[in-house]
C-alpha cells in the first residue's frame, strides 16, 4: 500500500484534532456541515445541534499562515461597542480552532438579492454601525499610515502587473510606492478610528430582531488596524463583490459627513485616494489568489474592481500617478486576465 502522501496525512491529522476539540466543548455529537469559505487558509463549519441549536466551527491551521488569536481579541472590543460579532463559545490557538456563535445566513449580499428594496436601509444602517465605532476608544491596533498603505498597493505591479506582463520591475514599483505614499501623506490626514479593512456586502449579516447597531452582524475582522475613518466606507461601497448603485454611494457618503461633521472637501478626497489605493490592492490580490492560491475565480471580480480604480485616477489629488498608471497598468482584457489563470 502507498504511503499517504503530505496533503492527505495534514487534513487526517487536522480531522483528528478537530474531532478532539469539539468533543472537549461538548459539541462532539453535533451534525457537521460545510459552510462557504473566504479568500483566505480557513475553513467554515456549521454545526446544528440534536435537539436544536447551532454554531460555526472556523479551522484556521496556524501551519499555513493563520491565526486565530486577533479574532477572538477584536471580537472582545466589538462587544464592547456594542457591536454583533460572533460571540466566543470555544478556542484552541494552539491548533487553530474556534467555535463561534452562528449569526445565521442573513448576508447583506443575499438579502438585497432576496429583496432589492432593503438596499438602501441596510447600506443606512451599515454606515451608521461605522459612524458609531468611529465615536468609540481606540483599540491597540497597528495603524495604517501612508508608507503600509502604499506598500499595499504596490502589490498591483508585483503580482497584476507582472502576471501579465511577465515582467518585474523594481524600480517602477518603488517609484509607485515613493509617489503614492507622498499623495497618502497629503491628502489621507486626520484622527485614526478602528478599520475592519473588508467591510462589505459579504461580511456583513442582517439581524432584524436585534436594536440598533446590533442588527448588523459583523465578521471577518481578524485583520482589523487603526486608520482614516474613509477606508471602510470605501470598502462597503466601492465593493469588489457587487454593484452598489451611484446613488447608495453618493448618499451614504452624504449621510457620514451630515452625522460626524468632518470636513467634506477633505473627507471626500480622502475617500477617494484611498479608493484607489485600495483597490490596487485588491487587483494585486485576486491576480495572486489566481496565480499562487489556485482560485481563479477571483479573476471575473477584477474588472469592476479595474473600473473604481479608473474613476478614482479622475480626481486631481491622484494627477501626479494617473496618468501613467493608465498608460502602464494593463487592462482587464479577456487576453490579460488568461495570462494571470
Amino acid at each position: 500500500m502507498a504511503a499517504p502522501d503530505g496533503a492527505s496525512f495534514f487534513m487526517t491529522y487536522r480531522t483528528e484534532l478537530i474531532s478532539a476539540f469539539l468533543s472537549g466543548a461538548g459539541y462532539g455529537s453535533w451534525e457537521r456541515r460545510p459552510l462557504a469559505g473566504d479568500a483566505s487558509m480557513r475553513r467554515y463549519e456549521r454545526l446544528i445541534g440534536p435537539h436544536g441549536g447551532s454554531a460555526v466551527l472556523m479551522d484556521a491551521p496556524a501551519e499555513k499562515g493563520e491565526d486565530i488569536r486577533p479574532f477572538v481579541q477584536i471580537a472582545e472590543y466589538l462587544h464592547e461597542q456594542g457591536v454583533s460579532a460572533p460571540e466566543i463559545l470555544a478556542e484552541d490557538s494552539e491548533h487553530g480552532f474556534l467555535l463561534i456563535e452562528d449569526l445565521g445566513d442573513g448576508l447583506f449580499s443575499s438579502v438585497i438579492e432576496q429583496d432589492p428594496s432593503q438596499e438602501m436601509s441596510l447600506y443606512r444602517a451599515a454606515t451608521d454601525l461605522l459612524i458609531a465605532l468611529h465615536q468609540a476608544p481606540l483599540p491597540d491596533l497597528e495603524p495604517l499610515g501612508p508608507r503600509v498603505m502604499a506598500e499595499m498597493a504596490s502589490l498591483v505591479m508585483t503580482t497584476y502587473r507582472s502576471g501579465i506582463t511577465g515582467q518585474e520591475d523594481s524600480v517602477l514599483t518603488n517609484r509607485f510606492e515613493d509617489q503614492f505614499e507622498d499623495i497618502l501623506r497629503h491628502s489621507v490626514k486626520g484622527d485614526a478610528v478602528f478599520v475592519h479593512r473588508d467591510f462589505h456586502a459579504q461580511n456583513l449579516l442582517w439581524l432584524p430582531d436585534r436594536d440598533g447597531i446590533a442588527r448588523v452582524g459583523v465578521i471577518d475582522f481578524q485583520d482589523a488596524r487603526t486608520g482614516h475613518p474613509a477606508y471602510d466606507l470605501v470598502s462597503l461601497l466601492q465593493d469588489a463583490r457587487r454593484d452598489v448603485p451611484a446613488g447608495v454611494e453618493m448618499q451614504m457618503i452624504d449621510h457620514y459627513i451630515e452625522v460626524t461633521g468632518v470636513d467634506p472637501s477633505g473627507f471626500r478626497t480622502a475617500y477617494t485616494v484611498i479608493g484607489v489605493q485600495r483597490n490596487l490592492r485588491i487587483l494585486g490580490i485576486f491576480a495572486r489568489l489566481s496565480q499562487e492560491g489556485g482560485k481563479p475565480q477571483y479573476l471575473d471580480l477584477i474588472p469592476r474592481v479595474w473600473g473604481h480604480v479608473m474613476r478614482g485616477l479622475e480626481h486631481p489629488a491622484l494627477a501626479p500617478l494617473a496618468d501613467w498608471l493608465r498608460s502602464d497598468l494593463p487592462p482587464p482584457s479577456p487576453e490579460n486576465l488568461d495570462r494571470l489563470r
